[in-house]
């Protein structure tokens, strides 16, 4: 009866729990099947395929009578190839939902890059023996190896800023812009091939008609206002 307010105060408080005694908060995050990361090394592995086989056939001797000109011809088909297998990749996830195709995007676009690299690297290093005077009257005589040229130099940045950090550096819309180009490395890669083929152009102009297919699906896509960055 006699007590204090203060002493009243006291009393009638909840004790307060130590941060220690606290219970811990978990966030409960959807769990992630890892098949797919799991999958990376393999995709990895099965771009090398094309070109290990295509070193075994050389070390063979089982190329045509122009064994350099095979090697540039299937390295430059290749890059194409994956080049197509990367545009594939934003179609496919935006429609199908299939968002763990995103993470093998940049892999494809670096092996496109890589395969044009040693596409060059053949014909300078191999067909010419890096003699830069007869390569640059070969560049002026012919305008299928100045487009494919241009085609390399295009790539060039787009590996380059390949990574999260120049993705960060840019800004997400000036990386999309920049990334945009691949679509033009897609045009004048075919025409390099329509180009130098000459007379065979059937499956020069099936590549055209896949890389046509894949940009009209990217304009599609971004024409019904699909939400989230757009990607090259």
């Amino acid at each position: 009866m006699g007590a204090s307010r203060g002493t009243l105060r006291t009393e009638n408080r909840e004790p307060r729990t130590p941060e220690s005694a606290q219970p811990t908060v978990v966030s409960r995050r959807p769990r992630r099947t890892g098949w797919p990361r799991r999958l990376k090394p393999l995709v990895f592995a099965a771009c090398l395929v094309p070109l290990a086989a295509l070193a075994y056939r050389a070390f063979q001797g089982t190329l045509s009578a122009n064994p350099v000109r095979d090697l540039e011809i299937q390295t430059g088909l290749w890059t194409l190839r994956l080049l197509a297998a990367s545009l594939t990749v934003t179609p496919l996830r935006l429609v199908a939902g299939w968002g763990w195709l995103a993470q093998y995007r940049r892999m494809l676009g670096l092996f496109t890059f890589f395969y044009a690299t040693v596409h060059l690297a053949i014909w300078t290093g191999v067909d010419w023996f890096f003699d830069l005077g007869a390569m640059g009257h070969e560049i002026a005589k012919h305008r299928y190896i100045l487009i494919g040229m241009l085609t390399w130099l295009v790539l060039v940045p787009l590996a380059i800023t390949s990574t999260k950090g120049w993705i960060r550096r840019l800004g997400g819309a000036r990386w999309n812009r920049l990334h945009r180009l691949v679509y033009v490395a897609a045009v004048t890669g075919t025409v390099h091939y329509l180009w130098a083929v000459k007379k065979d152009t059937f499956f020069p102009l099936v590549y055209l008609a896949v890389f046509a297919v894949l940009l009209g699906s990217r304009l599609a896509l971004r024409r019904r206002g699909r939400r989230g960055p757009a990607a090259a």
